[in-house]
């Protein structure tokens, strides 16, 4: 017993001095990288709490008060809910701090890059106390996750657009035939890939003998948004680039396929219901680590965007010169750093993480429905169909609308 209490003893210093020094070598530069390190250790959490919580959860009196015991999916589904909700709330605290933070002369931003060891702790803080809440509390966030989830999908949308079009503004801009031939490739390589993918969607998921008439819909809609394209984007009136026209067609033939995938195992007209208890284990696992890229490179892009989140006065929306110069050289370089504006939005940057909270607590949930339908796989149900579906239409809405504004509002400013 005195042995191993002195193990406990040692194993709990080291893992204290490993979380010291990696906290203390988090820098100015890889604060963003942390961020999103601290957001995929919440999703590990959930995971490994949606897989073993549930007898201990069924202990709990202020959890498991009914007269009779909800199945095992509801103790699962109700971890990865409150673990959502402390990480939900941790990060819009830091969101709502660091409004209104334009230069890093403000005290809050030290805190934003810095403080690391006191952010870990209140993280595994807010993360406990939320298995001391009511269950009434986790079935309102529940209900407003599905908004916010739809509210972040969008924003990657938005975020995506951004990208497309300024990856063909920078290639346009450079004027030389090398680039416009790699303009050129790309969007051929693209487009195959799109009619080669949609063939596959056709083969996989309307097996001949099913009526399959809404993944036939699916799939049709998705191609024609694909040639609506290429259409407007070619139309002389709009003077577009192929560019963006088929990435964004690319995505949207992904986004079917990620929408048909989603159906239910059982669901005659999803041709990979035959593998279902085969690859539980192995679409978890690429479910969460294809979770957290995206939810990673949604935050990373936003804290980098120059349409969404550079606040005025930062460097990318110009800033001015100081009214008097300083004599001491020293302290010029000094005042001159400390005055310097930040690049990005640190309080919607956070604000990308708490959606993000929502939309993994999800996608880990079925969307709060498909967990008893669909057993351990993560993002299977009809919910989570829907979900992809309405992301593809509201993709080629959005793509649609930013080719045709400046032709129906000449005297707006896109």
């Amino acid at each position: 017993m005195w042995a191993a209490s002195c193990l406990a003893s040692c194993c709990a210093a080291c893992a204290c001095d490993a979380c010291r020094t990696v906290v203390s070598g988090i820098s100015r530069r890889s604060a963003r990288i942390a961020y999103c390190g601290l957001f995929a250790l919440s999703l590990m959490v959930s995971w490994i709490l949606r897989e073993v919580a549930a007898p201990l959860m069924e202990k709990l009196p202020w959890i498991n008060h009914f007269h009779q015991t909800p199945n095992r999916e509801w103790f699962e589904t109700d971890a990865v809910l409150r673990v959502s909700l402390g990480n939900f709330l941790f990060f819009t605290i830091l969101a709502v701090i660091m409004v209104g933070v334009k230069n890093q002369k403000d005290p809050r931003d030290s805190l934003h890059h810095g403080g690391w060891m006191m952010k870990v702790i209140s993280w595994c803080i807010l993360v406990i106390l939320m298995f001391f809440l009511p269950n009434e509390i986790i079935s309102f966030y529940e209900s407003i996750s599905k908004f916010g989830s739809g509210l972040f999908l969008l924003v990657q949308v938005v975020l995506l657009l951004d990208f497309v079009h300024g990856w063909n503004d920078k290639w346009v801009g450079f004027d030389e035939q090398f680039w416009y031939i790699a303009l050129f490739v790309v969007s051929l390589v693209c487009y195959v890939g799109t009619f080669v993918f949609s063939g596959f969607l056709f083969y996989w998921f309307t097996p001949s003998g099913q009526d399959c008439g809404l993944n036939t819909f699916f799939i049709v809609m998705t191609l024609i948004f694909a040639f609506l394209f290429a259409i407007v984007a070619l139309h002389p009136a709009v003077n577009g680039s192929i560019l963006p026209s088929s990435v964004l067609s690319l995505y949207c033939i992904y986004l079917c396929y990620s929408a048909l995938a989603s159906e239910p195992r059982e669901y005659e007209c999803n041709g990979l219901h035959k593998h279902s208890k085969a690859v539980s284990t192995g679409t978890l696992t690429l479910g969460l680590i294809t979770t957290v890229l995206s939810v990673v490179y949604s935050a990373v892009r936003a804290g980098s965007s120059t349409t969404l989140l550079s606040p005025p006065g930062s460097p990318r929306a110009g800033s001015g010169k100081p009214l008097l110069p300083l004599d001491n050289k020293a302290e010029e370089k000094e005042e001159k750093e400390k005055s310097k504006p930040v690049s990005y939005s640190y309080s919607f940057f956070h604000l990308i993480f708490s959606l993000a909270s929502m939309y993994s607590a999800m996608l880990l949930t079925g969307w709060s429905t498909s967990v008893g339908e669909s057993g351990k796989l993560v993002d299977v149900g009809w919910p989570s169909v829907w979900v992809r579906i309405v992301t593809g239409w509201a993709t080629a809405a959005l793509f649609l609308w930013s080719l045709l504004a400046p032709i129906l509002f000449p005297d707006r400013e896109f």
